[in-house]
């Protein structure tokens, strides 16, 4: 689905215009940060547990197709059903499909974002179908008719007393109410009667084994088992890049992504599905969506070894600073920014270098899934194929000239020195001058690096012949 062009920083704008809910974000998301340091400082064997995730994980896309046909193999004989889908349209289709012929109009949805990049809510709201989100975030986001702003904190974005006004109105809670307690206890009643009342079960999958055609579904809500196991009808959603090929396999992922996620040993829920509950149907849709594709490309395949943990998010300064929003995707924050401009680099040109380079979340990836190193590589893409903007374009050129001349670096060097330290900051911070936001220079040195350099030299040389 082709999405209309945009810029991050455009975006990120109106986010950080909000200092105090600027703050608080950041604030929030480096607390799971420092919980998955402390959960993975707590296992000896982690960054063990990261190379052999990471291998796993590239040696079943060097054997995807021959994997997943032995999944759908396993599957069927446990009594399960698998369709596959080529694109977001034809997922969506399948999924209204099933619906119709069960006669199904109300659906109790666990967190999905699979279904999220499909837009699997507004399609089947179109055809007549009611879906209720379940996870707490999801079901919170929804209400605010937003899209969640995490992959895995949908509604980290949003304050407690936004939260209860949105209850008070959806729910009848007292108004002003801000008590977590009191908050989640009246959204659990309301959920409940949503299960109640649904039809059929929608989820999502974190693990597909090959090996034994099962599904593997983590939540902390309990929400996901919830939702399938009163209705007759199980509907898992599924994007080709979340197999693994044996069963012992999982024993590797389990313990890396709630430590990563959150900063737990394990999810609270951790669902084991092997074909149908008895009297009931399972559907398992196995969606490509471009991620063949993406597979295809020797620089950014690594990208589909992400378990979709949110650790890069968390640990990202940007996103930290900009919020999920500004990223205009389903998936946000650096793995977004890989995955994205990957499928339409003409939307998603700004997110290649909505990043600092610092390389935080290559280091908390749990598959090791290069990240900074891929988007350094998407920015030069992005520059082939016309991506860049003008204005940077000329600037980039400027800068090569000066880095490719010696002389010119140093005489560029003395004017900035000059300039920076009598020229009035005006000059530097202005309207016409976007960098300039939010930004300090820091005070220009007196002498230059060369100038230091040759002085330590000296000073080195003379030292050593006096003590001769």
């Amino acid at each position: 689905m082709a999405r209309a062009s945009f810029r991050h920083a455009d975006n990120a704008a109106a986010f950080v215009a909000n200092q105090q809910r600027t703050a608080w974000h950041d604030k929030a998301l480096w607390f799971v940060r420092t919980k998955r340091d402390a959960a993975a400082g707590s296992l000896p064997e982690w960054e063990q547990l990261r190379e052999a995730a990471s291998q796993i994980k590239l040696h079943t896309l060097s054997r995807l197709a021959d994997y997943l046909e032995q999944f759908e193999e396993n599957a069927a004989r446990l009594g399960g059903h698998v369709h596959w889908a080529q694109t977001a349209e034809q997922h969506n289709e399948i999924v209204l499909d099933l619906l119709r012929s069960h006669g199904v109009t109300r659906v109790a949805k666990s967190k999905s974002m699979l279904t999220e990049e499909c837009h699997l809510n507004p399609y089947l709201e179109q055809h007549g179908v009611q879906v209720v989100d379940t996870d707490l975030g999801e079901r919170i986001v929804q209400l605010r008719k937003e899209s969640p702003s995490h992959i895995v904190l949908p509604a980290i974005h949003i304050k407690k007393e936004e939260v209860g006004e949105l209850f008070h109105q959806h729910m009848g809670t007292r108004a002003g109410a801000v008590d977590p307690t009191y908050l989640t206890e009246a959204a659990r009643g309301h959920l409940r009667e949503k299960f109640i009342a649904a039809e059929a079960g929608i989820t999502g999958v974190n693990f597909a084994v090959a090996e034994t055609g099962g599904i593997v579904v983590c939540t902390n809500e309990g929400n996901a088992d919830l939702g399938v196991s009163l209705p007759p009808l199980h509907i898992a959603c599924m994007g080709i890049e979340k197999l693994i090929p044996r069963a012992e396999h999982l024993a590797v992922f389990l313990r890396l992504l709630a430590r990563s996620a959150t900063g737990q040993p394990i999810t609270t829920y951790t669902s084991h599905f092997h074909g149908p509950r008895p009297g009931g149907e399972l559907h398992i849709v196995l969606v490509d969506n471009g991620r063949s594709r993406l597979r295809k490309s020797q620089e950014f395949r690594p990208a589909l070894k992400c378990i979709r943990c949110g650790a890069c998010m968390n640990t990202c300064p940007v996103y930290r600073r900009s919020g999920g929003h500004s990223y205009q995707a389903t998936v946000p924050g650096p793995i977004g920014s890989v995955l994205n401009p990957t499928r339409d680099a003409s939307a998603y040109h700004s997110l290649p270098f909505a990043c600092s380079l610092c390389g935080s979340c290559t280091d908390v990836c749990p598959v090791k899934v290069p990240l900074h190193q891929q988007l350094l590589a998407l920015r030069s893409e992005m520059a082939e194929q016309g991506q860049l903007a003008r204005s940077k374009r000329w600037q980039m050129k400027l800068a090569s000239a000066v880095l490719r001349r010696s002389w010119l670096y140093r005489v560029a060097g003395t004017i900035a020195r000059w300039f920076l330290r009598w020229a009035p900051k005006s000059f530097v911070y202005n309207r016409w001058n976007v960098w300039g936001k939010q930004r300090n220079l820091p005070e220009p040195p007196r002498q230059t690096f060369r100038r230091q350099f040759r002085r330590h030299v000296e000073q080195k040389r003379n030292s050593t012949g006096d003590s001769q």
